[in-house]
């Protein structure tokens, strides 16, 4: 007995030398614990010795920074050390207190410095006079500088501060300092008991963690981390109060183990843990994804009336039992939510495309084109807008019940809806009128309930219901007070009807589109004003001449009104003036400045002045009108203004052509050939003081001239040579006459779209025959006038004009009995026969006669009175050789 309790005691030593073993080498928990806890508190034990050490070496050098700094300001700063940089010896007088000083505050230095870093005072004598070791620059500046330098007494911290003249100058500097071996003293004498104290926790700390291991190992039966796992991986690993449903199925598809949530989620049945998940009534996909074991994210599985996301993991990844681990998570509400977030959106999108899609025209009919289009198909199958017809047009809406579909959108064409264009007058019972009247929008979600509606028309809304549509919004377009119209949202294949949310979203698209259909709206009132003014500034109808076949056309710019101008005048000697001209800018004030432009031009030609005389007046007129507007100061000026004035003879042919900063006119010869004559190019009108030139053209009969503005040839795309090459194209195709050429050029179209205004003239030339003129020269001799009397009469019996001989004897006889009495040789007589008979009379005085009222004792000064009352017009043009007097009469 006494041997079987030694050897049973035996075993049991060698029993706790193994457990010992076991627990210091790591194999059971308790030892890894016991191990892991001892490394931890030495390392810690270790930081924070370093750490210690660290902190009395920071904390002692912060201090010697922090002491230097103080001695050094309180030295700078102290009375007398500024007056002794100023002694004669400043050494003599700051060295003992340096000294003194520094043997008070225990620091190891105190040094004076000039401005240039030489030593006034060094604890070392023989340093004194030499360069001080350190960065100054700051300290110069005004700042104070604290650094580590290896200086003429070792490793040290020292500091730098200025000495301040009372103005705040830097006059010198103070540098206090001690060395490093005086810094790291205290942490060095504290080592020891730092290492002693470490070592005392290190040993408690072990003592602690051996016997929190021991207790360990004893809880744990001295498992190792295998056993522990596979004890634990059917039991604790499963939480059963998480809201996640918990599902642990082994390989061969029987469910193990199922958590409170997996019951509640599946409806699984009591006894559920132990049999086959085919078995358990789930649904096929479900048990199907369950068995398989596959690897499942988020996937969405129905289970009564609950949506799952299934996540399913495979256990025996790393080494672990086959088998799986799925989760489920209840998204039903998750899913809701998501639809509204995920409608929100896009509702917040469309609202967002409807600011910015809505509108990029100034056309109220595009832009309530953009609202239908907008809205079909993500809100409404089909958006139909019904605008007053003063809206259209610019004006302000009236307060009738007339609406005109203006536009209409719709995933299908066929719908039976009333068409663009289709007038309607409502009833007002219909939605429609009660969103007008009230202000507000109006929901009929079940348009087959809606008797109001179903009264407009019997006919068509049976029509309407019969094709699907059985809901509708209808939301009134206000912009501020005025309503505009009605916006009509249709839905067919939706089945749900519009609730109050999308009527709500429907009042914020319709409220956005309003403000730029009202934008739109009062642009074309503005516009059609601006361009009503221009219409009636420009010619309507051109004046009868015998001299030019003309056609013309007028292109107004698509954004804006422009100041583009064109006229043709009749003077005198079957002569015709063509001028074309452009004020620069667009709108209101531009056709106005125009208007006044042309009318000066009118009155100017009156007075048959020659082309560059009349543009120097024209320059005048633009000057004055930019100075009355610039004193005014609530208009603009005239930025610039361009001229072509264009005077043809049908008798010499000639064309007197002078332009002001407008481009050159082009000649179509009679065989098709273009050229652009050379012109002298003037400055545009406005200007003042510039001379112009002109230029004498001679025009073979037939010959097409071309005047036109910029706005044909140029645009901000490509340069005025590149239009003018594509000119002298279209008019070499164009055809003989001058509407031909119109349409030619126009139809050409040079410039892609119409960004500035376009005016177009061209004139095809005639001649007067020397059959339509007869001309005689005349002697200074009162007596000639009996022989022009009697030539004059010969040639209208030759024109078959016999019943104007009386009255044209007598204009001759007074014309030229003027011109022998008071003007000057040559003296010559002119008739032509054009639309009118023209008598001209040629002198080379230029003194010109007034018509006056003769008195009754006055011998003379009735002939001109006569000559007024016989002829239908008359005048005087002068001449470089002199003066012509001339008198027009009409043709029997």
């Amino acid at each position: 007995m006494a041997r079987l309790s030694q050897r049973d005691a035996g075993r049991s030593r060698r029993g706790r030398v193994a457990e010992a073993r076991s627990a210091l080498g790591g194999r059971s928990v308790a030892g890894q614990v016991f191990v892991s806890q001892v490394v931890i508190v030495l390392l810690l034990v270790v930081a924070a010795v370093v750490a210690l050490v660290l902190q009395v070496r920071h904390d002692s050098t912060t201090e010697a920074r922090n002491r230097s700094v103080a001695v050094a300001e309180a030295f700078a700063n102290a009375p007398g050390t500024r007056e002794a940089l100023d002694a004669p010896d400043p050494t003599a007088v700051l060295q003992p207190r340096a000294e003194a000083a520094r043997k008070a505050t225990g620091v190891d230095f105190i040094v004076v410095l000039n401005t240039d870093g030489i030593r006034y005072t060094h604890p070392k004598p023989d340093r004194i006079g030499k360069k001080f070791v350190g960065t100054l620059a700051p300290a110069l500046a005004g700042k104070v500088v604290t650094e580590e330098v290896d200086g003429t007494i070792g490793r040290l911290v020292q500091a730098v501060v200025p000495i301040r003249a009372p103005d705040g100058k830097v006059v010198g500097l103070v540098s206090a300092g001690i060395t490093t071996e005086h810094v790291g003293g205290t942490a060095d004498e504290q080592m020891p008991l730092l290492l002693g104290a470490a070592a005392g926790g290190l040993a408690l700390a072990t003592a602690g963690t051996a016997l929190v291991s021991r207790r360990l190992r004893r809880q744990t039966h001295g498992l190792g981390p295998h056993e522990m796992t596979k004890m634990y991986e059917h039991h604790d690993a499963v939480l059963h109060a998480v809201r996640e449903g918990v599902l642990i199925v082994s390989g061969e598809g029987v469910l193990l183990l199922a958590n409170d949530e997996a019951e509640r989620l599946l409806h699984l049945p009591a006894d559920a843990e132990g049999r086959h998940v085919l078995e358990l009534g789930l649904p096929a996909d479900t048990a199907d994804l369950l068995a398989s074991g596959r690897v499942a994210t988020d996937e969405v599985h129905l289970v009564g009336d609950r949506l799952l996301a299934v996540n399913q993991r495979l256990t025996d990844l790393e080494g672990g039992p086959a088998g799986s681990v799925a989760t489920l998570r209840d998204s039903t509400e998750l899913r809701a939510l998501s639809g509204r977030a995920e409608t929100a959106r896009e509702r917040l999108n469309m609202l967002y495309d409807a600011g910015v899609g809505i509108g990029t025209s100034l056309d109220v009919t595009r832009t309530a084109e953009e609202l239908a289009e907008l809205a079909v198909p993500r809100f409404a199958d089909f958006v139909t807008v019904d605008l007053f017809d003063a809206v259209l047009s610019g004006g302000q809406p009236d307060s009738g019940t007339d609406l005109r579909r203006t536009a209409f959108s719709g995933i299908r064409k066929d719908a039976p809806l009333h068409s663009v264009g289709d007038r309607m007058r409502l009833v007002a019972s219909s939605p429609q009128i009660r969103a007008l009247h009230s202000g507000q929008a109006v929901l009929e979600a079940r348009l087959a309930e809606s008797p109001g509606w179903r009264a407009q028309d019997l006919e068509r809304t049976a029509q309407v219901l019969e094709f699907g549509i059985h809901s509708l919004i209808a939301v009134p377009l206000r912009a501020g007070a005025l309503v505009l119209g009605v916006v009509n949202f249709w839905r067919s294949e939706k089945p749900e009807p519009f609730d109050t949310d999308e009527l709500a979203l429907a009042e914020e698209l319709v409220a956005r589109a309003a403000v730029s259909i009202d934008n739109a709206r009062r642009y074309t009132r503005e516009h059609t004003m601006a361009v009503t003014l221009q219409r009636s500034l420009l010619p309507r109808n051109l004046p009868e001449q015998n001299a030019l076949d003309i056609a013309y056309r007028y292109l107004p710019a698509q954004a804006g009104v422009g100041g583009d101008w064109f006229d043709v005048l009749p003077l005198s000697g079957a002569r015709v003036a063509l001028i074309v001209g452009d004020v620069v800018g667009h709108g209101l004030y531009a056709a106005a400045t125009m208007g006044r432009l042309r009318t000066a031009v009118h009155n100017f030609s009156a007075l048959d002045l020659p082309p560059d005389e009349l543009l120097v007046l024209l320059d005048e007129l633009v000057s004055r009108i930019d100075q009355d507007e610039t004193q005014d100061g609530d208009s603009a000026p005239v930025t610039g203004a361009t001229c072509l004035y264009a005077v043809y003879d049908p008798v010499s042919r000639i064309c007197t052509v002078a332009r002001a900063g407008h481009p050159p006119p082009a000649l179509i010869h009679p065989d098709g050939s273009v050229e652009f004559p050379d012109v002298p190019a003037g400055p545009p009108l406005g200007l003042g003081g510039l001379p112009f030139e002109t230029a004498d053209l001679e025009l073979a009969e037939g010959s097409r001239l071309v005047l036109y503005t910029d706005g044909l040839v140029e645009d901000r795309e490509r340069d005025i040579d590149v239009g003018l090459e594509l000119l002298r194209t279209a008019l070499e195709r164009a055809g003989d006459s001058p509407e031909d050429t119109c349409r030619t050029v126009l139809d050409s179209r040079l410039t892609s779209r119409a960004v500035d205004d376009i005016a177009l003239i061209v004139a095809r030339t005639r001649a007067l025959g020397a059959d339509q003129v007869a001309e005689w020269d005349v002697p200074s001799d009162p007596v000639a006038v009996a022989q022009v009397r009697a030539d004059v009469t010969r040639q209208l019996s030759r024109w078959g004009l016999e019943e104007l001989e009386f009255a044209t004897e007598l204009i001759l006889s007074e014309l030229v009995t003027n011109a022998i009495r008071y003007g000057g040789e040559p003296i010559r007589v002119r008739v032509l026969r054009a639309r009118s008979l023209i008598c001209e009379v040629f002198d080379s005085s230029s003194t010109s006669p007034h018509l006056r009222y003769a008195a009754m004792t006055d011998e003379g000064g009735r002939g001109l009175f006569l000559v007024a009352q016989l002829a239908e017009r008359w005048g005087t043009r002068y001449t470089p050789e002199g003066k012509v007097i001339w008198a027009e009469q009409p043709l029997p």
